[in-house]
């Protein structure tokens, strides 16, 4: 495992994705070309719970086969998908991919208090957990797209640890950063990091003020989206100590 894919993130860059949020993420995105990276389809399951960021540590399923996915091959130290629970570092977003399978559960609360104890960031899937009361009472910011009861080996088979996966259509690469709140899912490639951090972060702030504006009754025309000179009078509103409006 490549563990410089899964280091902590900077404080400041960390801060400035979750003040841009997952769908101003997605613009920055779309600005450098990437129009496939907004998780479609998928709640978050705490109504409350934090924004999930972090690198993505994936695990690849695929439909399962009665001779190889018993409950006894499942207990077994081997295998994949519970070392995914025990390998995927802290800090990091665990990335569940069963192909959009919500037939059988990905996690149950057992899982996710393991993942909660070791420090792992949160969970994603396009498929669903079981016992989601008591994944709630652990807190652990996880992503679904429903919840589902059965066991696992039922219909899959867990393959590959930090392989490229499909989530919803969209490519998740270990190591690629996970930005998760109450809009949705957005996945970074991980060289566009600082860059998007640092677009989101403004285009926030520029939110702030052109939602000031309007409130005040100013027309979108001309101040959203941001002009050269709207721009120009956000510089100088800030500069002023971004006094009332």
């Amino acid at each position: 495992m490549n563990d410089t894919l899964f280091q902590p993130l900077p404080s400041d860059v960390r801060a400035a994705l979750a003040r841009g949020g997952s769908a101003n993420i997605a613009n920055c995105l779309l600005n450098r070309g990437l129009r496939n990276t907004f998780i479609l389809g998928l709640q978050p399951l705490i109504a409350d719970q934090p924004p999930l960021i972090g690198p993505a540590f994936t695990l690849r399923f695929i439909p399962s086969r009665e001779d190889l996915d018993t409950l006894a091959a499942y207990a077994r130290d081997d295998n994949l998908h519970r070392r995914a629970i025990e390998e995927c570092p802290a800090g990091a977003v665990l990335v569940l991919a069963p192909g959009g399978d919500s037939g059988v559960s990905v996690m149950g609360d057992m899982m996710a208090l393991r993942l909660k104890a070791r420090g792992v960031e949160g969970v994603v899937t396009d498929g669903g957990y079981r016992d989601t009361p008591g994944i709630r009472a652990t807190r652990l910011p996880c992503f679904q797209r429903l919840a589902s009861g059965p066991a696992t080996p039922i219909r899959l088979h867990p393959v590959e640890l930090n392989a490229p996966v499909g989530v919803a259509g969209v490519p998740v690469y270990a190591g690629d950063i996970v930005v998760g709140d109450a809009e949705g899912v957005v996945v970074i490639p991980r060289h566009l990091l600082e860059d998007v951090a640092r677009e989101a972060a403004a285009n926030a702030d520029y939110e702030a003020f052109a939602a000031a504006r309007i409130s005040k009754g100013h027309s979108l025309f001309g101040l959203f989206p941001a002009t050269a000179q709207s721009r120009e009078e956000f510089a100088r509103w800030v500069s002023a100590g971004r006094p009332a409006i």
